[in-house]
């Protein structure tokens, strides 16, 4: 007998699918970047600026200097996803084994050991507050923020079990020159560029 859960499981899925099918359509027609959560799609309509490339390309590096080789930090595609939690997320950076790249689609968001998000200047409450709720959803144990608004940024760890669905419980706040720790591997942000001409409402927007 079908149930009123199964139905709205049903088309849970029928909806993420289409949305999923909407997404991949268009990555190559439309400016910015897709992605889906609970609550829809979150598009990114600016393109990255060379800054958060650059960002992203140092810390890239700079892991894969310190990491053993089997393990990579990968930046592009797949994108990570969980069809059951209706969530399709594309981190900036993934630390993930060479070995669990090799796959057909998607990549599994449980294969990540971290997932790594440099802040758009566009939609950071994407990075802080969607990510910081979606990640840990989808059992990604690290996710390391960096914000070159405020040249500022968060590591967060140890999921756990809340009310809302598991949640990160531990956060530890860095300032651009300190060393991180992300997973085993400890980096140095040094020499990360900053964006230039931030307003101040906007830098606020760093809260988790």
């Amino acid at each position: 007998m079908t149930t009123a859960s199964d139905n709205t499981q049903q088309g849970a899925s029928h909806l993420y699918r289409a949305m999923r099918d909407f997404v991949q359509s268009s990555d190559d027609t439309l400016p910015g970047k897709f992605e889906i959560t609970k609550e829809g799609i979150v598009h990114d309509m600016m393109s990255p600026s060379g800054r958060h490339e650059l960002t992203t390309l140092r810390l890239r590096k700079r892991l894969e200097k310190v990491m053993p080789e089997e393990i990579v930090a990968h930046t592009g595609e797949p994108d990570v996803e969980d069809e059951p939690e209706g969530v399709m997320r594309r981190p900036d950076l993934m630390v993930i084994a060479e070995d669990d790249m090799d796959i057909e689609g998607s990549f599994d968001a449980r294969s990540l050991i971290a997932a790594v998000e440099v802040v758009s200047r566009s939609n950071p409450g994407n990075d802080w507050v969607g990510k910081v709720r979606d990640y840990p959803l989808l059992g990604i144990p690290v996710y390391a923020v960096f914000d070159p608004r405020t040249g500022t940024g968060a590591v967060f760890t140890d999921i756990h079990s809340t009310p809302d669905g598991p949640r990160y419980a531990v956060r530890k706040d860095f300032v651009y020159g300190e060393d991180v720790t992300i997973g085993k591997w400890t980096v140095s942000t040094a020499g990360l560029p900053r964006y230039q001409d931030v307003p101040a409402t906007e830098a606020g927007t760093g809260g988790a």
